[in-house]
């Protein structure tokens, strides 16, 4: 899974409420729930085949239960599950009291595609998108659009701004995006995302929080005053932490490489230390004051439930 992948196909709902007389309206813009609370947020992937559905529902009426702000459902690489992902959506918008916003990229879709798929989210009502560039389809390296596509996530920002009236989020990469030549260029890429539109950001995931603080001192030097919203995915197993950090470019701190190479073997051990090293990493990063926490579940509920156990963060306990 790239790191583009990790956030594609996004689809999001938040929980939260504002009071206006006696009457409870639904905040529709995820930038507003952000100046009232700080969200705990998951984020899933769609199956391979249609019947695949109501697993991912299931497991995700199984974290509702900690009352997430909003969730995130992924596109497969290439954007080839693209059609669940906005059936999903609908699900979520037409069947549940929560909002949805609703990924997007620039992978397969020229422009008259793409305000095809932002014209059927506004007749659903959606009300927020996520914008992405998106991975190369599966075999090549270089992403190149389609005749007629954006070539840039600033591109497709751009075209949602100045054409429709959603909320918009982008992407991060608090250690830089894998084709960005340094750090300074990526995050110039970064400001380009905020000053075309971008009301928040989420990251790219991390296991040194030491990176995540450093991007946001750089972020505010830079001038980019939006949320920064950390991406957390809790180690499942040895093996596929080690192949999400190399096609990330994310770093594995001396501690945890240890650990994976402990638990090697043992993916049950291996899963509950990941609980214990988030549980610690989050933490840190909520008593830092962060503005939210986006979780990458990976479609399972037992390590975020216990990690959120652990935690006990207000708003956020179990509801039995």
């Amino acid at each position: 899974m790239s790191r583009a992948t990790i956030f594609a196909g996004t689809i999001t709902f938040y929980r939260r409420a504002e009071s206006v007389g006696s009457c409870w309206i639904p905040s529709l813009k995820i930038k507003d729930i952000l100046t009232k609370t700080r969200p705990v947020s998951f984020e899933f992937f769609p199956p391979r085949q249609a019947e695949g559905i109501p697993a991912v529902l299931e497991t995700l009426d199984e974290l509702k239960q900690y009352l997430p702000d909003f969730v995130s459902v992924t596109y497969g690489a290439g954007g080839s599950t693209r059609a669940f992902t906005e059936e999903i959506t609908f699900e979520i918008k037409r069947n549940t009291d929560v909002e949805v916003m609703a990924h997007l990229t620039c992978v397969g879709q020229n422009k008259e595609e793409l305000d095809e798929v932002l014209s059927r989210l506004q007749e659903e009502g959606v009300e927020n998108i996520i914008a992405l560039r998106g991975d190369p389809p599966k075999g090549t390296t270089e992403f190149v659009p389609v005749e007629g596509g954006f070539q840039h996530a600033t591109d497709l920002l751009h075209h949602v701004v100045s054409n429709y009236k959603f909320g918009v989020a982008a992407a991060c990469y608090p250690e830089g995006h894998t084709e960005s030549v340094d750090l300074d260029a990526d995050l110039k890429y970064v400001k380009m995302k905020v000053d075309n539109g971008a009301d928040f950001l989420v990251t790219q995931l991390f296991y040194d929080n030491r990176f995540y603080f450093d991007f946001v001192e750089r972020a505010r030097a830079e001038g980019i005053e939006v949320p920064i919203i950390p991406g957390v995915l809790p180690v499942l197993n040895s093996a596929q932490v080690r192949r999400f950090t190399t096609l990330s470019g994310s770093k594995i701190p001396l501690d945890l490489d240890k650990l994976l190479d402990k638990y090697a073997d043992s993916d049950h051990s291996a899963r509950d230390m990941g609980v214990e090293y988030a549980t610690a990493q989050v933490r840190e990063l909520w008593d830092s004051g962060v503005p939210g926490v986006h979780f990458y579940v990976l479609n399972r509920s037992y390590s975020v439930s216990r990690i959120l156990d652990n935690l006990q963060i207000a708003g956020h306990q179990r509801q039995d």
